[in-house]
């Protein structure tokens, strides 16, 4: 049995995927087409954006993250995390125009820093921060989806906080979801 090392394979020998073939390349992207553009107008709408722009995102990310990025197989678009740092900034930037020229110029700094070469600047943060701090983010987020899991949530007003308007924490609400349990929600939790 052969084993393939540097040593006995040439980089001419390496077949190389074409770059477009027709036959695979249109309905893949038809596919990710029919499932990327309900997604655009969805997260435009929830946003409070005009629904053109969560089109014109998914054309943009799409386009320029396909030309940019070298891979071959890639799906990009908008995130529906950013719904509410869409929602958010537009209300706190006077609109959306606002938030617009706020995006707008972040990229433009963004451009500058990966100009000047700023991203050696995070290998001064040591990784066990970094993964310190992913792990706590993750924690909070499992726990605090534990008592939604349930069916139960007594207050949304406040609930992405550590404690809440009216007084409660998170392990407050731990606590006291087992009084309130909703099996319809626990079963799709369960299954889910």
């Amino acid at each position: 049995m052969s084993s393939v090392t540097s040593e006995n394979v040439r980089i001419s020998d390496i077949k190389t995927r074409p770059r477009f073939e027709p036959a695979g390349d249109l309905p893949a992207a038809l596919v990710v087409f029919f499932v990327a553009l309900p997604l655009c107008l969805g997260i435009a709408l929830a946003s409070g954006a005009p629904l053109l722009s969560g089109v014109v995102s998914g054309i943009v990310g799409g386009l320029v993250v396909g030309a940019l990025s070298g891979a071959e197989l890639s799906v990009s678009g908008p995130s529906a995390a950013a719904i509410g740092i869409v929602v958010l900034g537009t209300q706190q930037l006077g609109g959306f125009s606002g938030f617009l020229v706020a995006v707008v110029l972040a990229g433009v700094l963004q451009v500058i820093a990966g100009a000047l070469k700023a991203g050696v600047i995070a290998d001064f943060f040591p990784s066990a921060v970094i993964r310190g701090m992913l792990g706590a983010v993750g924690l909070i987020l499992v726990l605090k989806q534990i008592p939604h899991a349930f069916g139960w949530d007594a207050d949304f007003e406040g609930d992405v906080s550590f404690e809440q308007l009216d007084g409660r924490t998170t392990f407050t609400e731990l606590g006291e979801f087992l009084d309130h349990v909703n099996w319809g929600a626990t079963t799709i939790a369960l299954v889910a």
